[in-house]
C-alpha cells in the first residue's frame, strides 16, 4: 500500500513537472520572435545553449522519469519513506546537473572550434566572398556547436536583426574573452573598413598560443590539484575509518567540550586549507 502511495505521489509530481516543461518549445522560439529586443532573459539563454536542436526533446522525459526512478531506488535501498523522499529530491536535481554539464561541455567545444572557424572565415574572405557568405561557409563546413551558433546569427540577420545585436546575443550565450575579442574586432572592422582577413589570422594565432600556454599551465598544476584533493579527503576518510574500527577513540572527542572545540577547529582548518589549495592551483592566463 505504501509503495502504491509513493508511486501515485511521484507520478503526480512528474505530471506537474511535465506541464511546466511543456512550454519549452515556446521558450525556444521566443528569442527569434523578439526581433527588436537585443536582451535575453535567463530561461531563454538556457534554452538556446542547453536545448538547441534535438537536445530539447530529450529533457522532458528525463525530468519526468528521474525523480520517480530515484525515489523507487531510494525506497528499495533504505526501506522507508525518508529514503524515497531523498531519492526523489536527488532525481529532481539530476536534470539540472545534467544540463549544466552539457552546457559546460558545449561551451568548451565551441571555444576549441574558434581557431578553425577564424581560419575558414579568413580563407573565404580571401576567395572574394562577403562576410555574410563567409559565415554561411563556416556553418556548412564546421560541426556543432559553432555551426549552430553562427547559423542562428545568419537566421537572425535574414529576419532583419542587425549583426551588432546578433553578436551581442552570441556573447551572452557563449561568454569568453576570446569570443568577445573576435566580435569586437568584427564590429569595428565593419564600421571602419578594416582588413578582416589579416585580423582573423592574427586572432587565430593569438588564441592558438593562448590555448597552448593554458594547457601547459594546466599540466604543471595537475600534481598540485591532485595533492590538494587527496590531502582534503584524507582526514575525512581517516576519521570515518577510526569511527568504524573503534568508535571509543572518537567518543572522547564527541563527549567532552574540549574535544568538540578541537573537532570544530579541525573542520574549519580543513576548509581553509581546501580553499587555499584551490586558489594556489588556479592560474589565469
Amino acid at each position: 500500500m505504501l509503495i502504491l502511495l509513493l508511486i501515485v505521489v511521484f507520478c503526480s509530481a512528474a505530471l506537474l513537472i511535465y506541464a511546466l516543461t511543456s512550454a519549452m518549445p515556446k521558450v525556444l522560439s521566443k528569442p527569434l520572435q523578439n526581433k527588436g529586443d537585443g536582451r535575453l532573459n535567463q530561461p531563454e539563454k538556457k534554452a538556446i545553449f542547453s536545448f538547441f536542436g534535438k537536445n530539447g526533446k530529450k529533457q522532458p522525459p528525463l525530468i519526468i522519469l528521474s525523480p520517480l526512478i530515484t525515489a523507487i531506488i531510494g525506497f528499495i535501498l533504505f526501506q522507508n519513506v525518508i529514503g524515497a523522499i531523498a531519492g526523489g529530491v536527488l532525481g529532481l536535481l539530476l536534470p539540472s546537473i545534467s544540463v549544466k554539464l552539457k552546457d559546460k561541455a558545449r561551451k568548451a567545444k565551441f571555444h576549441s572550434q574558434l581557431v578553425d572557424g577564424l581560419m575558414i572565415l579568413s580563407s573565404s574572405l580571401k576567395a572574394g566572398l562577403s562576410f555574410f557568405q563567409a559565415l554561411e561557409v563556416l556553418v556548412e563546413e564546421m560541426p556543432q556547436p559553432i555551426s549552430d551558433e553562427f547559423g542562428l546569427i545568419i537566421k537572425e540577420n535574414k529576419m532583419g536583426i542587425r549583426f551588432e545585436e546578433s553578436f551581442e546575443k552570441l556573447n551572452k550565450r557563449m561568454p569568453s574573452e576570446d569570443l568577445n575579442l573576435i566580435t569586437t574586432a568584427i564590429l569595428i572592422a565593419r564600421d571602419t573598413g578594416g582588413n578582416l582577413t589579416v585580423i582573423f589570422e592574427n586572432l587565430a594565432n593569438s588564441i592558438r598560443e593562448k590555448t597552448k600556454i593554458s594547457e601547459q599551465v594546466k599540466t604543471l598544476t595537475t600534481q598540485g590539484r591532485w595533492q590538494g584533493a587527496i590531502m582534503s579527503f584524507l582526514p575525512i576518510g581517516f576519521a570515518a575509518f577510526i569511527f568504524k574500527a573503534n568508535p571509543e577513540y572518537l567518543q572522547l572527542m564527541l563527549s567532552s567540550q574540549l574535544g568538540r572545540i578541537l573537532l570544530i577547529y579541525a573542520v574549519i582548518s580543513e576548509l581553509i586549507g581546501m580553499f587555499l589549495i584551490n586558489k594556489l592551483t588556479q592560474v589565469e592566463v
